[in-house]
């Protein structure tokens, strides 16, 4: 007798995940099926009503702190959490959480993810307690300073100086395209403290109400409940405990934390790509032309399975690489893997909009109507393909 097929949200073919179509999988059990229950509830409820409206003002801090009291933001084993989290459950909540459709409605979870671990992998037992447990319960946010309005993707050209002086460094500088500036009580910044290039690059945490400190909103392409900013720093005074791991050896802690990141822009992106693909392969069949419906046409069906090949061919992927992570790989191990990964997603994601968009036709040009979640998601592409 064949065993009980396990199904979860939308049952037509591809618009979600294969294991929740009933089909077998070696990582994910009932845990992980508790708590993808309580995502995908959170987001029907908490997020899904208020999207339109958290666009045009920011969605509020306080929603991270509900995501925890509802237990779709548990804490991680390695700081205090249950043992039973691995990265499935990380997966399973950056999936469901960018089924909002990219709004970036709890688009800092994602960034507390990436500032947080070098403090946890490398930080003093003081900036540990200062700013862990806050980050982990929601009550307090964290984002990477990195990016320049000259040093995007090489990161070894930084040019924000920190001079040591008087037990303070003194930090003058821009940091540019900062996604969640307005939303962060801390930032984990990239500092240029010795010689030019990789070798002279330092972390410091920095609380975001320091004096010399003026971040203001960036408007982007996309649709943005979160915030990407601009920072100015003016000879601001940071104590010298605030310096995260050892002077001038930063490069190295950036280039490795990285990985972790460009995992989650994966996921993100898959299932970006698989929401595309749903909103077109429901409207194919409704929407008539030339006497059929679009299904029936044989070119809709081969954009359609196309769109399916390659967002099943990330999924595999993005499980893969969060099985290395379970298994007990280092984020520096699995470099070539989520490179690799990042740009498969991507791609998967811009072919799956724009041919969603195709289907769609007029309605896919407006922000309004039957095509509005995918002309939404298309001005979303550019923004999940060009960071990480």
């Amino acid at each position: 007798m064949a065993a009980k097929r396990d199904t979860f949200g939308d049952q037509v073919p591809g618009c979600e995940p294969s294991w929740y179509q009933g089909q077998p999988s070696p990582y994910y059990h009932d845990g992980h099926r508790a708590f993808r229950a309580k995502c995908r509830a959170f987001v029907e409820k908490e997020i899904e009503p208020f999207q339109d409206k958290w666009i045009a003002e920011g969605y509020p801090k306080e929603l991270h702190v509900k995501a925890r009291q509802q237990g779709v933001m548990p804490r991680p084993k390695e700081i205090g959490g249950n043992d039973e989290w691995d990265p499935f459950y990380e997966l399973i909540m950056a999936d469901e959480f960018s089924r909002a459709g990219g709004a970036g409605v709890m688009g800092q979870s994602a960034i507390n993810s990436m500032a947080l671990p070098p403090i946890l992998h490398h930080g003093s037992d003081y900036l540990k307690s200062l700013v862990v447990d806050d980050v982990a319960e929601g009550r307090k946010h964290i984002s990477l300073a990195i990016s320049e309005p000259n040093a995007g993707s090489d990161v070894g050209a930084v040019a924000t100086k920190a001079i040591k002086k008087d037990g303070f460094y003194e930090v003058s500088g821009f940091k540019k395209w900062i996604t969640g500036g307005l939303m962060a009580d801390y930032f984990t910044t990239l500092v240029r403290t010795g010689k030019a290039g990789m070798f002279g690059l330092s972390l410091l945490l920095i609380p975001a109400n320091t004096p010399g400190i003026t971040i203001r909103k960036m408007e982007t392409q996309f649709d943005n409940a979160h915030n990407t900013t601009f920072i100015t720093f003016d000879k601001v005074k940071v104590p010298e405990k605030m310096l995260i791991g050892r002077e001038n050896q930063a490069f190295r802690y950036i280039m490795y934390n990285f990985n972790h990141e460009r995992w989650l822009i994966a996921v993100g992106g898959a299932r970006s790509a698989r929401i595309c693909y749903s909103e077109a392969f429901k409207y194919a069949m409704q929407r008539k032309t030339f006497g059929k419906k679009l299904i029936d046409h044989q070119i809709i069906r081969f954009k359609l399975a196309e769109m399916l090949r390659m967002i099943e061919s990330v999924q595999d992927s993005c499980e893969a690489v969060a099985y290395a992570f379970k298994a007990g790989m280092k984020d520096h191990e699995l470099g070539m893997q989520c490179a690799l990964l990042k740009v498969n997603a991507s791609k998967c994601f811009e072919y799956c909009a724009r041919e969603a968009s195709q289907i769609f036709g007029g309605s896919a040009i407006v922000k309004e109507g039957k095509g509005k979640i995918v002309e939404r998601l298309y001005r979303v592409v550019r923004a999940t393909a060009i960071p990480g």
